[in-house]
């Protein structure tokens, strides 16, 4: 029997490198049986596999698909044709039916990618859900400020994965200093209750703080760490004045009470001292409900485990097809898979019209799925991240207008 181990004599941390996730030694070891086997058998064969999501974890038919980049990526080199919707694409799902719309359709032997499943699903499910909360959360924020508070609840591997998917869905700003480097945009935050423990005093941390962090960085005071929140609002707007630019509630849940009266009440005492220009920022423990049902009556919302730890968007791959050595094909899909590969096209109002790809294209509509990879080279055009946001901003204010309909129809 072997024994745990407890030290690891190539790494420092429990996790993949970027080589090995390359190479798919992540997959699942039935992936190499099947490989093993169908060469072995000399049954292996060109396949058309389909990459879908049933339903969302949440109420809505509509998601962000981002880890279309990172995916193309990883299976750059392999003898495989690949095509997919675009990143920061807008996809669809209906639980109602059995009709689904592939965001990815991959050809090739069976066995030159088949253990690759688990990193492409892996890569997209983590990166979609967050883009796609990450969506919801824009919407229920209203306009208002909206930053990404989150990865200190995730593994530090992904934190610049996340502020990724949270800002190209539309969040202004991002914690993260790694993530926020990698984005070309300056992170965002101030202050820790810890530096105001330290300090001694609220005063005292609010005046150092004004007076040696670079004046580029905004005076945001946090002012719930030892007192009632309206008291410390109105001491950091004695202590900084006009240079106040806001004051972050960051009270925990278990002693809010009613935080909508909490915030109104900070909101009357600055306002009656002339501090109508101090924005009021919230924090701790929100999420797409909170935030909507607080936007009226504040400026801003830093979220965090919400985000970085998003209900699952769960994919999955399946095979459909199976094409013979003479170019004939077989319909091979499972049982509650529908057989056939297929394209889908959008229509107005986000009507996605899924059809079989040999049955051409459809008058009116844009075809979603697009060339990735060709035989193992990358086909595509992939936008900057200011070009995936605008994007992405675009297609959630059209799919959430009134004037949408977004559902899934048969072609």
């Amino acid at each position: 029997m072997r024994l745990p181990r407890t030290e690891l004599s190539d790494r420092l941390l429990w996790m993949s490198k970027e080589e090995e996730i390359r190479r798919a030694d992540t997959t699942d070891v039935y992936f190499l049986h099947t490989k093993d086997v169908l060469e072995a058998a000399g049954s292996d064969a060109e396949v058309v596999a389909e990459v879908f999501a049933r339903e969302f974890p949440y109420e809505g038919s509509w998601g962000l698909l981002t880890g279309i980049y990172e995916v193309a990526k990883i299976l750059q080199g392999l003898p495989i044709d690949v095509w997919s919707f675009d990143e920061a694409s807008v996809f669809l799902t209906d639980r109602s039916s059995a009709l689904y719309e592939p965001v990815m359709v991959i050809k090739g032997k069976y066995g030159e990618f088949a253990r690759y499943e688990n990193p492409i699903l892996g890569l997209l499910s983590t990166a979609t859900s967050i883009s796609s909360y990450a969506a919801r959360l824009r919407v229920a924020a209203k306009g208002k400020l909206l930053l990404s508070f989150g990865t200190r609840r995730a593994h530090p591997a992904i934190s610049p994965l996340i502020e990724r998917a949270c800002y190209i869905s539309g969040f202004d700003g991002v914690s993260n200093v790694l993530g926020a480097k990698l984005l070309g945009i300056e992170p965002s935050g101030t202050m820790p209750h810890s530096l105001v423990q330290l300090m001694g005093s609220q005063e005292k941390a609010w005046k150092a703080f004004d007076s040696y962090v670079t004046p580029n960085v905004r005076r945001v005071a946090l002012v719930d760490t030892f007192w009632d929140e309206k008291a410390e609002a109105v001491a950091a707007f004695e202590a900084l004045g006009g240079k106040l630019w806001g004051v972050r509630l960051d009270t925990p849940p278990s002693r809010r009470g009613n935080f909508r009266k909490i915030i109104e009440e900070v909101r009357w005492e600055l306002d009656a001292r002339g501090g109508q220009n101090v924005k009021i920022i919230i924090s701790g423990g929100l999420n797409d409900q909170s935030t909507a049902e607080l936007a009226p009556y504040v400026d801003g919302f830093g979220v965090g485990s919400a985000v970085a730890h998003p209900p699952l968007v769960d994919f999955s791959m399946k095979v459909v097809e199976v094409i013979g050595a003479d170019g004939s094909r077989r319909l091979a899909a499972k049982r509650g898979v529908l057989g056939g590969r297929k394209q889908v096209f959008r229509m107005d109002g986000f009507v996605d019209v899924v059809t079989l790809e040999s049955s051409g294209a459809k008058p009116g509509g844009e075809p979603m799925l697009k060339p990735l990879l060709k035989k193992g080279r990358i086909s595509a055009k992939f936008r900057s991240v200011e070009g995936l946001r605008r994007k992405a901003l675009a297609q959630i204010e059209s799919v959430t207008s009134p004037s949408a309909s977004p559902r899934l129809v048969r072609g």
